[in-house]
């Protein structure tokens, strides 16, 4: 295996960084204390900034303006956006319009392309990603009460969604629905495209996530589709491949979160560190990195992220050269792996930190109400370690 990366992704990643300090982390006051109307016209002048760079929408389709980016790339590209809550969202790159724009390239034909995809990938539009039900385990999305009946040249969609994220100001929704509940378990389900002006999307609510309520690309929206219908030739691919596409979306999808969450535990690394050097404890001038279990602390969790962040680039690797089918082992391991070692750096960060910490005068409390939600989503912990776990243990029983 080798990581090493070409001479223009390594000048690619240098100007990815030099422009996160400079121009999108300053941006995280205005994020936490300010007024969404000056954070967004902010946003919006450091994504001419990037469009400048030539970096806009990097990770997408060459078609459509992008680099080509291989997985491994990708990945290192997340990861150091990942140091900023606002890095994907400025450059262009932000969830879940990627992973839309990854289907859609995949299955939309060339009329959906240039109504959807094409706008998509430039910023003019957003979308949002309709399968969670509140009444079915998201972990399982065989299971799915939502419909789509065909009536005419029409599909009727009937169904309760929530945690559609970014509904709120979304153009369009990708939704999964069952559109034939007779068929096998893994072909009852279709994706289809339903722009969010239709009569019957019903925009219920954005749910408050530990205590916040967010709108538009920060949103998770309850969505009611009600005797909602849409051409059949809103369908993405071919009817029943709902259940093959989310796979495809949410395997590769994993290499994206697992990188972001290695950037956001290096900031925060970074950030306990500085504050250990920082803080004096004593009158002689002592500071906390003075005392041992600091040291220790430093030490492991240096040592943890090194661990994790070869880890997902391994699986990284693993789908460049074989597909996301063979490297599904190791897309389970790094999902919970990963997800804890970036919430164990914002904890100890915190915990450094002290009274500080806690506070949002740091973007760490930040982090740590919004990527609990690390170990849930896509498949919760337990899901990828049962699935893992049988795996192996199969493995075994052959031998």
């Amino acid at each position: 295996m080798d990581f090493d990366i070409s001479e223009k992704m390594q000048t690619i990643l240098e100007m990815v960084r030099s422009f996160m300090d400079s121009q999108v982390i300053p941006l995280e006051g205005e994020m936490l204390h300010g007024d969404p109307a000056i954070l967004e016209k902010a946003v919006a002048h450091a994504q001419d900034g990037v469009r400048q760079m030539g970096l806009w929408a990097s990770n997408h389709p060459v078609e459509f303006g992008g680099l080509g980016l291989s997985m491994v790339e990708h990945g290192l590209l997340s990861e150091a956006l990942g140091r900023s809550p606002l890095g994907h969202l400025v450059f262009g790159v932000q969830a879940p319009d990627a992973g839309n724009v990854e289907i859609l390239h995949k299955h939309a034909t060339e009329e959906q392309r240039e109504r959807y995809l094409r706008p998509l990938v430039e910023g003019k539009i957003r979308s949002c990603f309709s399968m969670t039900e509140p009444e079915m385990p998201g972990s399982n999305p065989v299971m799915m009460g939502t419909t789509a009946v065909k009536d005419g040249n029409d599909y009727v969609i009937n169904g309760q969604k929530w945690f559609t994220s970014s509904a709120d100001g979304a153009d369009f929704a990708i939704v999964m629905a069952v559109t034939d509940p007779d068929a096998p378990p893994y072909q009852r389900a279709s994706m289809i495209l339903v722009p969010t002006d239709t009569p019957g999307f019903n925009l219920v609510r954005n749910i408050s996530v530990m205590g916040h309520t967010g709108s538009g690309h920060a949103s998770h929206a309850e969505v009611i589709y009600q005797s909602c219908r849409v051409p059949q030739s809103n369908l993405l691919g071919t009817e029943g491949d709902g259940f093959r596409i989310a796979q495809e979306r949410l395997g590769p999808g994993r290499i994206h979160h697992c990188m972001r969450w290695l950037g956001i535990a290096s900031r925060s690394f970074d950030m306990m560190c500085d504050r250990a050097n920082a803080r004096v404890i004593t009158p002689e001038g002592d500071t906390l990195a003075d005392r041992q279990i600091i040291q220790h602390w430093v030490a492991e969790l240096d040592a943890e992220i090194r661990g994790a962040r070869l880890q997902t680039l391994h699986a990284a690797w693993m789908i460049d050269r074989f597909g996301a089918k063979v490297a599904r082992d190791e897309i389970s391991a790094i999902k919970f792996s990963v997800a804890n070692t970036m919430l164990h750096a914002v904890d100890t960060a915190i915990q450094v930190h002290g009274a500080l910490g806690v506070t949002d005068d740091t973007i760490l409390s930040h982090w740590y109400r919004h990527e609990r939600a690390a170990r849930i989503y896509d498949g919760a912990d337990e899901v990828h370690k049962t699935t893992l776990g049988r795996h192996i243990l199969r493995r075994y029983a052959k031998v």
